[in-house]
């Protein structure tokens, strides 16, 4: 008795010319070779259930990973959607971010925060103009941990307007008896939102500034 060949035909498992060969299996092609496969089984030797079973989870297995990688496709892509309709809400807001430099315009103020590591029993802040000369002390007393906020006026320690311009912000807290260096942040506005291309982040045009990351942002305020 001739007996029928249990393999996949070579039509299905070959292609005809080189450059049309699929780089891989997807779900079409899984499920042709293993229809393929039981129509060509040996009706004497038929495929045990497990052998039967172990390429259905494999099917399986393909076509979850295939819906998987579309759910995570469609996530990423809502998750994009969302993060740059929150952004365009921030442009004519303030935010805080590190820095040591402020500038002050006409019959305006400054605002910033303290990154105070630990309670202090006083952080003094210094407004120094662009010579290094400091302008003014403002001493915040006590803090606690965390961004403690401040707002430099505009005036002098004589109570005089100082002239518009850049100031070097400085900071620095008492801990054990010794001054200590403290981070200082600064309040700017919004000017505008880039969205990012190619995997690249939404990136924020401060006023003053430039261009910073998102991530970057301390506070919004």
């Amino acid at each position: 008795m001739n007996t029928i060949d249990n393999t996949i035909p070579a039509a299905l498992t070959q292609s005809t010319t080189p450059d049309t060969k699929p780089a891989s299996l997807g779900q079409e092609d899984f499920l042709r070779l293993m229809v393929a496969q039981l129509e060509n089984q040996d009706p004497n030797k038929p495929m045990e259930n497990g052998q039967f079973l172990g390429q259905m989870a494999q099917f399986g297995t393909v076509s979850g990973i295939t819906d998987l990688q579309k759910s995570f496709t469609d996530l990423a892509a809502a998750l994009s959607s969302n993060q740059a309709l929150q952004a365009s809400a921030l442009v004519g807001r303030s935010v805080l971010v590190n820095s040591t430099t402020a500038a002050l315009g006409d019959n305006s103020e400054i605002k910033g925060a303290i990154d105070v590591p630990s309670t202090t029993p006083d952080v003094v802040v210094t407004i120094q103009d662009n010579s290094g000369q400091p302008v003014r002390h403002l001493s915040l007393g006590a803090q606690g941990e965390g961004l403690q906020n401040f707002v430099w006026d505009g005036l002098t320690d004589d109570g005089e307007a100082a002239p518009p311009g850049q100031y070097q912000i400085q900071a620095a807290g008492i801990n054990n008896g010794e001054p200590v260096a403290m981070d200082t942040l600064i309040a700017t506005p919004v000017e505008s939102v880039s969205l990012g291309t190619g995997g690249k982040g939404i990136t924020l045009n401060l006023s003053g500034y430039g261009a910073l990351d998102f991530s970057k942002v301390r506070q919004i305020m």
